[in-house]
Parts: structure tokens; sequence; C-alpha cells
């Protein structure tokens, strides 16, 4: 997924923690980082990781129903993001992966990086 995806899909989970358990907000902030990193460590937490968000979503959409049609939307932001996300090719051929791209420029140098498609428009 993006990181701008994650990112807006972070702040929603955020929002609704602070409108229905502020208290908790805060914490599931940072748990939501931790569970990111890992992801990005170790890809076979994936399920247990949906699962426990699964359930915890479900615990919050009990205390406040307003929020399933939000989640919804989230839900195809999220498969949006999955499927825009660049992927790489593995030994066997299949996209799988993320693609990870540095660059350092200096003086009057620039870097252009695209994983996807690329659209550069200058004066």
């Amino acid at each position: 997924m993006t990181s701008e995806a994650w990112q807006q899909i972070r702040a929603a989970f955020v929002d609704w923690w602070r409108r229905v358990r502020p208290d908790d907000a805060d914490r599931v902030n940072t748990e939501l980082d931790e569970s990111q990193r890992r992801l990005d460590e170790d890809r076979t937490t994936e399920a247990a990781l949906v699962s426990a968000w699964q359930d915890r979503l479900e615990s919050l959409l009990g205390e406040n129903r307003a929020l399933a049609d939000q989640l919804s939307h989230l839900a195809e932001m999220a498969e949006q993001a999955k499927r825009d996300s660049p992927r790489v090719r593995n030994e066997t051929g299949d996209r799988s992966g993320t693609l990870e791209q540095h660059a350092e420029a200096s003086g009057q140098g620039r870097v252009y990086q695209a994983g996807r498609d690329q659209h550069i428009h200058e004066p």
C-alpha cells in the first residue's frame, strides 16, 4: 500500500477512536504504527494483524454504527491503493513485494523516480 494511502487510513482509524473512545486514540495511533512496522519486517504476520484489527473495528462499530459507511469507503480506498501499488517480480516471475527506490541529488541536480506512471510538467 502506498504510504499516502496508509497515512489516510491510519488518520481515519485514529479519528474514529477519538470520536468513540477518546482515551484510547493515542494508544491506537501507536499500535497502528507498530502493526505497520511488524508487517514491513515480516509479511507472514499479515493474517494475524488483519484479524486483530478486524476484531477491534467490529467492537468500535458496535458502539457507533455511523462509522459503517466510512469504513466501507476506507476499505474501497485501501483496495484501490493495493491495486495501484508498484510491484516487482520475484524469482518465479510473479509480481510480488514492493518497489523501494533511493536517490540523491545535489547542487542543481534533479531526481525523477516512479513506480508507475510519471508526469512531469515544467514551465
